[in-house]
C-alpha cells in the first residue's frame, strides 16, 4: 500500500472531506510520526505495533575492501515490533 491508496481508504471512508484533505490528513499523520522518531521518541500505534529508536554506539569496524580499519559513528535506527494483535 502506498500513501495515495491510503488517502483514498481515508476519502471513501469519511465521505465527509475531499481527496485532498485526506491526502493532507495522511501527510500530516506521516509528518507527525516521523518528527517523533526524529527527536528520539518511541511511537507506539495501539493494536497494529511499535516503531522503537534504538541508539548504535560507536565502534571500530573494518572496510570489506581494503582490510582498513575505521571509526564508525554512534548512529540511531528504528525497529517495528507488530502488535500481538495481528495474526501473521
Amino acid at each position: 500500500m502506498i500513501k495515495a491508496e491510503l488517502a483514498q481508504i481515508v476519502h471513501e471512508t469519511h465521505g465527509g472531506i475531499s481527496y485532498k484533505e485526506s491526502q493532507q490528513l495522511v501527510e500530516f499523520i506521516i509528518h507527525t510520526i516521523k518528527n517523533s522518531l526524529i527527536r528520539g521518541e518511541n511511537v507506539k500505534l495501539t493494536g497494529f505495533g511499535s516503531l522503537n529508536v534504538i541508539q548504535r554506539k560507536g565502534r571500530l569496524g573494518r572496510n570489506p575492501q581494503t582490510g582498513e580499519r575505521m571509526s564508525l559513528t554512534p548512529s540511531r535506527y528504528v525497529t517495528f515490533k507488530p502488535s500481538n494483535l495481528l495474526n501473521f
